[in-house]
């Protein structure tokens, strides 16, 4: 697989990427509403551009993902699209994190489904290495080099070989806020993380929780971890922890978990405590922002855009009632933190590399981007599928990047560290966030599991 230095080129980059979505995050915000003209304008790509499919009369094709709610709802509207092509019949199965274990039981039982959405780089190796995963076929591949930029193409790959079609991205430096309680409260947007802290106090001070916090998720955590210390350690730290070439007892990690513990361990500054947001699954996060106009259970989320989703589950208005900003930075520079699923195929057939060839090219991602809470890295979708100026800014953000990215730490890791609900980094982070105060603690633990799932000793 590619390796993260190779393919997360630039601090530089990412400057200006986070400087690009602080400017047009603030316009889309004020803005509010819809918006055409910007659609209109937009470059996102080629518009009216088909996918040739081949037909598939009486082919049955199953695929895996971890989705549920909204998001599965979405994503079998693409899938209906493919069966509208080609005459093919597909199947949604509902997985379970983490998906390597819940794919290892199907293909131990002899029913692997056809392609599985793997949301680590992690996975899509080790499906590799199990010999489950089928490299993409000259189809998919065509797809994939007109559509994707080069560093997206890489991430999909294990020693070089094209295995993963990066469908779904992520921008995971975004923070959401319900825009009446910072109005009452005078807060403004921060861009630096002393004035997240000003804002957070003067949300507290007029009598709103200031975060809400997913705990029982615990790859929210991990998100959150990785933002602060990108920024603060820099990306080439970031590069030696993703693959352990620095043990999680090193300074920069103390230093990333002391300046978590201002906002973890800050009393009242969590909405339900710790022990509420231990409880608290990420939809949940987000909908307890929105829910109660101006006296929510707390005023911001942290979470990628995604969030739009569960959002759309309230009646607050993305742009109006429910705003976003860029990540603030904690070192010199905002984090710019990527993630991704990528379409994996398991059983090698005419139907599995066709419906891998859909879901490289702009017609699927298209389907999906109109119905809002998805981004991808498909530089060909254009603009206007996007349904709202925020999520166009932020797609064209992404689009604009190219290769400049840091993709997820935890997503880089094997699965038992960085992906395992109850264990390792997930674990970990969450009695972070019990005991803040425990830092040295929290540190050994985490290079204890580190040093168990990569196989070393930092």
């Amino acid at each position: 697989m590619r390796k993260p230095s190779d393919t997360m080129r630039g601090h530089r980059a990412g400057a200006a990427l986070a400087a690009l979505l602080a400017g047009a995050l603030t316009l889309t915000a004020c803005s509010g509403g819809d918006g055409k003209k910007e659609a209109d304008e937009g470059g996102g790509g080629a518009t009216g551009s088909t996918v040739t499919l081949p037909k598939l009369n009486g082919t049955e094709l199953e695929v895996a993902a971890v989705w549920t709610g909204t998001e599965q709802a979405n994503f079998k509207k693409v899938l209906a699209e493919f069966e509208k092509r080609t005459g093919a019949k597909v199947t949604f199965v509902p997985a379970q994190d983490p998906i390597i274990n819940f794919l290892g039981s199907k293909i131990a039982g002899g029913q692997p489904p056809d392609v599985a959405l793997l949301p680590q780089p992690g996975a899509i190796k080790q499906a590799v290495e199990k010999k489950w995963a089928k490299p993409l076929g000259p189809d998919a591949v065509k797809e994939l080099s007109k559509n994707y930029s080069q560093g997206w193409q890489d991430i999909g790959k294990v020693d070089g070989k094209p295995y993963g079609v990066y469908y779904k991205a992520a921008n995971k430096s975004l923070i959401w806020y319900n825009a009446p309680v910072f109005e009452n409260a005078g807060a403004k947007e921060p861009k630096t993380w002393a004035e997240l802290l000003t804002a957070a106090q003067a949300v507290y001070d007029s009598g709103v929780t200031p975060f809400s916090v997913g705990g029982a998720d615990g790859w929210t955590l991990t998100d959150w971890f990785e933002n602060v210390y990108l920024s603060q350690a820099g990306p080439e730290k970031y590069d030696q922890l993703a693959k352990h070439e620095i043990k999680w007892t090193d300074p920069s990690v103390k230093q990333a978990l002391t300046t978590l513990a201002q906002i973890w361990g800050k009393k009242d500054y969590v909405a339900g405590g710790a022990d509420g947001a231990l409880q608290t699954e990420f939809p949940a996060s987000v909908t307890q922002t929105f829910t109660g106009g101006d006296q929510p259970k707390a005023a911001m989320v942290y979470e990628g855009d995604f969030a739009q989703v569960n959002i759309g589950e309230t009646k607050a208005k993305v742009g109006a009632d429910a705003k976003v900003f860029p990540f603030p930075s904690v070192g010199s520079t905002a984090p710019v933190v990527s993630g991704g699923d990528a379409a994996v195929i398991l059983k090698d057939s005419k139907g599995a590399q066709a419906l891998a060839t859909f879901l490289a090219s702009p017609d699927a991602a298209t389907v999906q981007a109109k119905l809002g809470g998805y981004l991808s890295p498909n530089k060909n979708v254009p603009d206007s599928a996007y349904p709202n100026e925020t999520q166009r800014t932020i797609a064209k953000a992404l689009i604009k990047s190219g290769d400049d990215f840091r993709f997820d730490m935890s997503d880089q890791a094997p699965q038992a560290f960085g992906g395992t609900p109850g264990k390792g980094e997930w674990k970990d982070l969450q009695d972070f966030l019990k005991n803040p105060k425990d830092v040295a603690g929290a540190q050994a633990r985490l290079e204890k599991d580190a040093a168990a799932a990569y196989g070393n000793g930092g």
